[in-house]
């Protein structure tokens, strides 16, 4: 049997890991974006704008549902930081996306591929421990790999920032690498949600 850590109310885990699941759809949409023309821009830029409004949605239903909820199933103070970090996470990425259809840009790096890739697999772990909170089995895991991927996300971006300057004179330059921070960005505030997960673990054990 699975030692439960609090009671068994999931509607407020449901919205974080819908949450979580919006940053894997904003994932795939930017993706596209990184392979599209500069006609296609705009209309995925507006996408993904969509995957941000919907984040803060269900951010919003969050907190009325913390309010509404005579148990819930972590303490308030860790459900609010758990969907600001993933809400601040959807709106980097949006930003990256409007960046690159501000600056026109048709052409990136395959760093940005590569950072696509970790955000992706970051989101899709958190959305499946958001659901598991209530309980300590495998937590641990999925904390320790977020960090794992965030620390690789940091890698990249050394490397990512080297090539640019490397690459591009100061303006082109200027704007990838305001795309880049944007993703590296991304990385980070999935992995506080994975360190505030982290300390849940330490807090309840």
């Amino acid at each position: 049997m699975k030692l439960r850590l609090f009671p068994q109310e999931n509607a407020g885990l449901d919205l974080l890991s819908e949450m979580a699941s919006q940053v894997v759809l904003g994932v795939q949409t930017l993706s596209e974006l990184l392979g599209a023309s500069k006609d296609d821009l705009d209309r995925l830029a507006e996408e993904l704008h969509q995957h941000e409004a919907k984040s803060t949605d269900l951010l919003y239903a969050l907190m009325t549902s913390m309010r509404t909820s005579f148990i819930n199933p972590l303490p308030r103070e860790d459900m609010y930081a758990l969907s600001r970090y993933l809400n601040e996470a959807m709106e980097k990425l949006d930003g990256a996306a409007e960046l690159i259809a501000l600056y026109r840009l048709d052409r990136l790096s395959s760093r940005a591929s590569e950072q696509l890739e970790v955000i992706g697999r970051q989101a899709e772990l958190t959305a499946r421990a958001m659901q598991q909170l209530g309980e300590l089995d495998d937590l641990e895991d999925y904390w320790l790999d977020v960090l794992r991927l965030s620390k690789r996300a940091e890698r990249t971006h050394r490397t990512y920032v080297y090539e640019l300057l490397s690459e591009h004179k100061a303006i082109p330059y200027a704007r990838h690498r305001d795309v880049a921070n944007q993703l590296v960005d991304v990385t980070k505030d999935m992995r506080r949600v994975a360190t505030h997960v982290g300390s849940i673990i330490v807090k309840e054990s």
